[in-house]
C-alpha cells in the first residue's frame, strides 16, 4: 500500500473533476507456502486461489498428499487453520514449477514410499506408482 500522498490522475471527461487511483501503483503480492504431490504440482509452482486472490508457492510435500489432487496451504496459526478448514477451491496456475528439478531432489529421498511414488509418476511410470498404495 502506498504510504505517501495519494497518487492519482484526473479524469477530465465530465464537468466535475474526479480523481482515480493510479492503476499501476501496487505492492508486490505476498506469496504463501503450500505442500502438494510434486508429480502433479512440481516444487516452485505458483498458483492463485480464485476465491481470495491469494498466491501460493509449492515448497513442500507430504505422505498424505502423494497420489492425490490435494494441496495443503500453510496457515500462520491453529485458529486460522481451523477457520479455513478443508474445502475444494479453484486455482489458477501462474507459473509451473520444474518437474526435472523436483525429480532430481526426490530421487535422493526414495526410501519413503510416498516419495518413491512421486518419483515413479515423474518418470512416467504411473502403473508402478499406483501399485505402491
Amino acid at each position: 500500500m502506498h504510504s505517501g500522498p495519494p497518487l492519482c490522475e484526473p479524469n477530465l471527461g465530465g464537468e466535475n473533476l474526479e480523481f482515480l487511483d493510479h492503476p499501476h501503483v501496487h505492492e508486490p503480492p505476498q506469496i504463501g507456502s503450500a505442500a502438494a504431490d510434486w508429480s502433479r504440482w512440481p516444487a516452485g509452482t505458483v498458483f492463485r486461489l480464485l476465491s481470495t486472490g491469494q498466491n501460493y508457492r509449492v515448497e513442500d510435500y507430504g505422505w498424505a498428499l502423494s497420489g492425490r489432487n490435494t494441496i495443503d496451504l500453510y496457515m500462520a496459526n491453529q485458529r486460522e487453520m481451523n477457520s479455513w478448514g478443508a474445502r475444494q477451491e479453484t486455482i489458477q496456475v501462474l507459473k509451473w514449477g520444474a518437474p526435472q528439478e523436483s525429480l532430481q531432489f526426490l530421487r535422493s529421498h526414495q526410501n519413503y514410499k510416498h516419495i518413491k511414488r512421486m518419483v515413479l509418476e515423474l518418470e512416467g511410470r504411473q502403473e508402478e506408482a499406483a501399485a505402491l498404495r
